[in-house]
């Protein structure tokens, strides 16, 4: 007999838990199965690479919520499976398991897998990506024997992960093949800051690196450069971004190539097929109505209470301001908007002081703002940015003033 649910969601990360949770906020009487690779309940994501690998809160901390929480509203979990293939018509998955799953509504939240190196020496033991509870563990075993680390990517996982080790006082060489960290994410005055600060912090930044090879042979020794010199380590953390967990979806005709495309209520170009999270490529009023993918907690929820609106007949297209937090050190960025199409970055306060924002303007419109030490500037942006409003471009950069009232 096939098993099956009036709702089956691929995924219990954070888009999958906000789905199933609001579904049944909104009153949905029907079935709902949740099928997830991991053999955890829903966590929190975010800490792996901050206070969790610090072991500064414990993994009971990280769980969405706990599981009195799903068992009161009939929340069903499969656990440690994943999704190999979707049969539209039949309206079935079958997972690696060989296990047939039959569905009322899909919805895919599977997310994405880390990238990995593509050069020798990549799988060997001691090279790690932080994606999953497991990953973090596997790296938390490793610190105490640790002399030196290798990150390479200076995204916010790198930066993260690097400011982490040097709490622990290990060494830290930090590898970014761009010119500067946060290239995709930040303008220059962000990372330039960034880069100063984890310098201040002890970390050997290397811009512009172009990494050969791992070496080791048991495990991880060094990494060669491209130039032939190779730098010491015991281990090596790659944060160089995602692949979008979506063929099965892409192999059963659905629309798409990196990531799902979905509608305004992140449906699937396949019947009752919905996308959400990471992996839905969707157009965002804050890129400038471009198809993008976002990765964040902010947008794994908002998309979870879209499906689950829609499911539940309150359909309410997803339109949300985008926003995003990093915290290195005792710095905590959190980034409101998105910075497609600025054309101007002003500097708000001083960064000397450890407490601005940086505004990104596209003409008066205030596009985005990141705001480090600075919660009133990110609150107040976050508000500013949904109401597509104009600033005094003149004033902005006096932190004095509040936003607010530099509306034009």
């Amino acid at each position: 007999m096939v098993r099956s649910a009036d709702v089956v969601i691929v995924g219990a990360g954070h888009a999958g838990a906000s789905c199933a949770a609001n579904l049944r906020k909104l009153g949905f009487e029907g079935s709902v199965l949740v099928i997830g690779a991991e053999p955890e309940l829903p966590y929190e994501r975010p800490p792996l690479s901050k206070e969790y690998l610090a072991r500064e809160k414990s993994f009971d901390r990280l769980l969405i919520r706990p599981e009195t929480f799903w068992a009161e509203r009939e929340v069903e979990f499969l656990l440690g499976e994943t999704v190999n293939s979707v049969n539209p018509e039949a309206r079935e998955v079958t997972t690696a398991n060989r296990q047939v799953i039959g569905y009322g509504r899909l919805v895919w939240a599977a997310g994405g897998n880390p990238r990995r190196l593509s050069c020798d020496g990549e799988a060997l033991p001691g090279v790690h990506t932080v994606r999953t509870r497991a990953d973090a563990d596997r790296m938390m075993s490793e610190i105490g024997a640790l002399d030196q680390a290798v990150v390479i990517g200076g995204g916010y996982i790198g930066l993260e992960a690097a400011a982490v080790l040097r709490k622990f006082g290990k060494k830290v060489v930090l590898l970014e093949a761009q010119d500067r960290v946060l290239a995709r994410v930040a303008g220059e005055p962000l990372s330039r800051f960034f880069e100063n600060e984890h310098r201040r912090q002890g970390v050997d930044l290397g811009l512009a690196a172009q990494v050969d090879c791992i070496l080791g042979g048991k495990a991880v020794e060094g990494v060669r450069m491209a130039d032939g010199s190779v730098i010491p380590a015991q281990m090596v953390i790659v944060g160089i971004g995602i692949t979008p967990a979506v063929e099965p979806l892409l192999e059963a005709g659905a629309e798409g190539g990196n990531g799902v495309r979905v509608d305004a209520f992140c449906q699937t170009s396949l019947p009752d097929v919905f996308a959400i999270g990471d992996c839905a490529l969707h157009r965002n009023a804050y890129a400038g109505g471009r198809e993008i993918r976002l990765e964040s907690v902010q947008n794994a929820n908002d998309m979870g209470m879209t499906v689950a609106r829609a499911i539940a007949a309150e359909k309410k297209p997803y339109d949300q301001v985008p926003w995003f937090w990093s915290d290195q050190y005792d710095l905590k960025l959190q980034t409101a908007g998105l910075l497609h199409g600025y054309d101007s970055t002003i500097v708000r306060g001083d960064p000397g002081t450890r407490a601005f924002s940086v505004v990104y303007l596209k003409g008066a419109q205030l596009l985005a703002v990141d705001a480090v030490n600075a919660p009133r500037d990110f609150v107040m942006a976050r508000k500013l940015i949904g109401d597509r409003a104009s600033v005094d471009r003149d004033r902005i950069a006096d932190a004095g003033v509040a936003l607010t009232e530099l509306v034009a």
